[in-house]
């Protein structure tokens, strides 16, 4: 029969197991200090003690469900009972009975549904009670795993009691493998107050919290203490699998963001999984930070746990990275800003392998945050930065990767800047990007998943190397959608809001920008710029004049007319092995990649902001996906014709004059 005793499936059962450890862990100092088990836990009021002797529990039991268990100590009766109350006062309490008593100690059975986590043991004997102490509930597949010196983190990963060999497992800075029995064992400084595995390709963890993999296992914060940590596996076929690749969502309970999070992005992107679940392939996702907005934590009452309910409703398993809005925002500190995320989410940098695919997210937030403090939110500024633990442990991980395994880094902050329309690789925005790129030097095939801007662009760097900048989920931060608004959802490079679709077929590897309300051949949007002219009377009418003097600010060279018989095309998608062609009546037209704003996005939001007197806060980007040509005349038709790296053909038929207003395409 299948042991079931490694699964917790709800978010509150992972909460509630680790919510005093990681608390009580994650105020570690750089400097490593060493924890005297339960020195900070007061138990509850002894009354009327009883005169049990010699007591001594362990600081964790590492059980079996339904297995006997002892508790050392003198002076016990047989009308005994133990009650076991959580330390973290959420998950219930409950109650057993002595068994047998053996001479120095009692035999106790603990309950089936016990809840792994801390709790204090205290005996009641009618009105009587002594507190026992405190230890730790926690299920292994193996009771008989030795002690070895010098490690204190051990256990087994498994497939329904099988061990499984060669998995890698780490805890953020030591990295080991399960040997042939599927054992491990780990010296941590625990620093991190977990374990995790890099889950191996064709398995998948069995152990979820809705629709989120726990690869990870909370750590007893004392280096002293030897913790057991088990991993259940499963075998699947993910050799063909489907990626999406989520970026900045911006949830906190404002600008109408979760109606349009369901109406809009769950509902397209289930529709996605539907489909490719039909064609028998595993889908998976992957998120590029900023799940939240730490801004509107507190205000708001929406932080992490939230997010983790809402993303529950998407279809499949999510894999998150750390954005620089998800650091709690009371820390001037990049280590303890990051401790609520590692107490819902876990390790802010890990890996995993699907198929034949090694997946690596990094954290590569420096997050100083000046002035914050316990009821002050700071300045939230930050550095784009990987630490160098980070890029140490991740020279270790990638030790047991082939040269031939495709490598999929993914990491919030963008690695590079936008590149401009003269195609030159642009400069770094991480400051140590270079490292990284050197790390990964020897592997046929790199791509870095990355988000922040909220646009999209794509730096390749040679043939083995490429950045793909992915444009937001939240658009631009909400706001277009809004109700009262412009009733579309677009980015501030004019892309749609949306997600990567990324389809792996063994090594083999294609993907596309997938638009949100849109089909996935929706990938560029025309203009006819003799219909475009943004002015204040026609897009600002109700703003006073201060704002309206600032038209022309934010409306850029759309603010002057243009009547040259020019057409401006946006591909979001673009990337140096894209074609673009456009003919006029049968004859080519020359196109030309320029560096531009999108006006459909001025209006969208700038001209909306400024028409309620409100100053935009987030201003239309410059772009180099932006191509133009030059028309004849202003009533000729445009036969446009875009073609990806992948040979996939997108085209339109522009008939001019073109209007434009809030739904163009």
């Amino acid at each position: 029969m299948k042991k079931q005793y490694l699964k917790y499936t709800s978010c509150r059962s992972l909460h509630l197991y680790t919510l005093f450890l990681v608390i009580s862990f994650f105020t570690f100092s750089c400097e490593k200090t060493t924890t005297k088990p339960n020195e900070d836990e007061k138990p509850p009021e002894q009354i009327d003690k009883l005169q049990l002797t010699e007591v001594s529990i362990p600081a964790a039991f590492d059980i079996k469900k339904g297995a006997k268990a002892k508790i050392t100590g003198k002076g016990y009766q047989a009308n005994d009972v133990i009650a076991l109350t959580p330390l973290d006062e959420l998950t219930k309490s409950y109650t057993i009975t002595v068994t047998k008593i053996e001479g120095d100690h009692i035999v106790v059975v603990f309950p089936e549904d016990l809840i792994e986590g801390r709790y204090t043991l205290v005996v009641k004997r009618g009105e009587l009670s002594q507190t026992l102490g405190t230890t730790t509930f926690n299920y292994v597949l193996r009771t008989d795993i030795p002690d070895r010196e010098g490690k204190n983190v051990k256990g087994v990963v498994h497939i329904n009691g099988e061990g499984l060999a060669n998995v890698v497992v780490s805890d953020g800075y030591n990295v080991t493998k399960t040997n042939e029995e599927g054992v491990y064992y780990l010296n941590s400084n625990k620093r991190t107050g977990y374990v995790f595995i890099s889950i191996p390709g064709n398995y998948e963890i069995v152990s979820t919290n809705n629709n989120l993999p726990l690869f990870y296992r909370y750590l007893n914060a004392n280096p002293n203490i030897i913790d057991t940590k088990d991993f259940e596996l499963k075998p699947v076929d993910n050799d063909s699998h489907v990626l999406l690749s989520l970026g900045d969502m911006h949830l906190a309970a404002r600008n109408d963001d979760l109606a349009q999070f369901h109406n809009g992005f769950l509902s397209d992107a289930n529709q996605q999984i539907t489909h490719y679940q039909a064609q028998g392939k595993k889908v998976y996702a992957i998120t590029l930070g900023d799940l939240t907005w730490e801004t509107y934590w507190y205000s708001n009452n929406f932080t992490l746990p939230e997010y983790v309910q809402q993303i529950s409703n998407l279809k499949a398993p999510v894999f998150n990275a750390m954005g620089n809005h998800d650091n709690d925002p009371y820390f001037a500190s990049d280590w303890l800003a990051e401790n609520a995320y590692r107490r819902t989410l876990g390790p802010t940098y890990y890996s995993f392998n699907l198929g034949k695919v090694h997946y690596v997210i990094l954290d590569n937030t420096e997050y100083v945050n000046i002035g914050g403090s316990t009821g002050n939110v700071g300045q939230r500024n930050y550095n784009a930065k990987i630490a160098d633990q980070q890029l140490t442990w991740l020279e270790k991980d990638l030790a047991a990767v082939s040269s031939s395994t495709p490598i999929i880094i993914v990491t919030h902050i963008q690695l590079h800047n936008a590149p401009s329309a003269n195609g030159n690789t642009p400069n770094y925005r991480t400051s140590n990007a270079q490292q990284l790129v050197d790390l990964l030097s020897r592997f046929n095939e790199v791509h870095v998943m990355t988000g922040h801007t909220h646009v999209n662009y794509r730096v390749p760097r040679g043939e083995k190397f490429m950045e793909h900048n992915t444009a937001a989920i939240c658009a631009t931060w909400w706001w277009t959608g809004r109700n009262g608004y412009s009733g579309n959802h677009i980015s501030p490079d004019g892309s749609p809001g949306g997600y990567g679709v990324w389809e792996m077929n063994s090594t083999s590897i294609k993907w596309h920008y997938k638009s949100i309300g849109y089909e996935n051949k929706y990938q560029f949007r025309t203009y006819d710029l003799n219909n475009v002219h943004i002015t204040a009377d026609k897009y600002a009418s109700a703003a006073n004049s201060q704002h309206k003097g600032m038209v022309p600010q934010y409306a850029f060279d759309f603010a002057t007319e243009n009547k040259n018989d020019e057409v401006l095309i946006n591909i979001w998608g673009y990337d140096p092995k894209w074609n673009i062609s456009v003919t006029e009546n049968g004859s080519s037209l020359t196109v030309q990649r320029i560096d531009s704003r999108d006006p459909l996005h001025i209006i969208s939001y700038a001209m909306q902001r400024l028409n309620v007197n409100a100053v935009p806060t987030f201003s239309s980007a410059n772009t180099s996906h932006m191509f133009k040509v030059k028309a004849s005349a202003p009533t000729t038709t445009l036969d446009i014709k875009v073609t990806d790296r992948f040979g996939n053909v997108y085209s339109e038929t522009m008939e001019r004059p073109k209007a434009f207003n809030y739904s163009v395409r």
